[in-house]
């Protein structure tokens, strides 16, 4: 089967937070794929290590890792520079890093709601932040925020995570607004149940399965590429009349 290709994203300097693993291994590769210079950062080494080892000379320009932790604010600051100072300005963001760790309503404590807000929103807010003016200074970009459709399926069991997804969809509003002046597009790719390694692992049972069947419209199972062929179009120049909206690719479950 053959995809797309995207002249207007050759060359263009790409950063993507959770990218070692996961949607985002399979973004950083897609952009990679498409000529793009990519950066990414994750705290996981070894995944995002192999990431970069699996495409280095089957692309143009290899991925570069940077090892964070994106909950610290100053470390993802520190980070965008040295991204910038290797691939230049940035012209795309993927703001793709997020943890749906289950949890019972009435255990979380106020440290930890606090940290899974910022990696599953805060990161988002102060990456696009950081990149922002490059972005101006490069007369436009992209910014894609990872949203998430288990708050709007009212899936139980994780109800910090629900609250910081729904609000991505605030924060892309706000900035598609502020910065549309500036020709920086801004939306929201909301993936449905992705079968990723971790959800294969953790989640995903007969009566997953079942469920899927149930309530997808179509047959079969979304896995990372699916996602990733959206960031690209989002990020690509075709694509350029398009902010303050949401993509969702969950096969028709929502």
């Amino acid at each position: 089967m053959e995809f797309a290709h995207y002249p207007s994203l050759a060359g263009k300097a790409v950063f993507v937070t959770g990218g070692g693993s996961g949607i985002g291994a399979d973004i950083v590769a897609a952009y990679a794929r498409q000529g793009a210079k990519v950066a990414f950062a994750d705290r996981d080494v070894n995944s995002s290590s192999a990431l970069v080892a699996g495409l280095d000379g089957k692309v143009p320009h290899t991925p570069f890792f940077l090892a964070c932790d994106l909950s610290d604010m100053q470390a993802l600051r520190a980070t965008v520079v040295q991204a910038v100072a290797h691939v230049g300005d940035i012209d795309v963001l993927v703001n793709n890093t997020a943890n749906d760790e289950r949890h019972d309503f009435l255990e979380v404590s106020p440290e930890y709601f606090d940290a899974k807000m910022a990696i599953n929103l805060k990161v988002a807010f102060f990456a696009a932040q950081a990149v922002m003016a490059g972005m101006k200074r490069r007369g436009g970009g992209s910014i894609i925020n990872l949203g998430s459709t288990g708050w709007k399926n009212k899936v139980a069991g994780y109800a910090v995570y629900a609250t910081s997804k729904s609000a991505v969809n605030g924060l892309t509003r706000s900035l598609a607004r502020e910065y549309g002046k500036d020709k920086v597009r801004v939306n929201t790719l909301t993936p449905g149940w992705v079968m990723t390694s971790r959800q294969l692992e953790k989640w995903v049972d007969d009566d997953a399965e079942r469920e899927m069947d149930e309530n997808q419209c179509l047959p079969g199972r979304i896995v990372g590429a699916d996602v990733a062929s959206m960031a690209l179009f989002l990020g690509a120049l075709d694509s350029r009349m398009m902010t303050a909206q949401e993509f969702v690719v969950d096969a028709g479950w929502t």
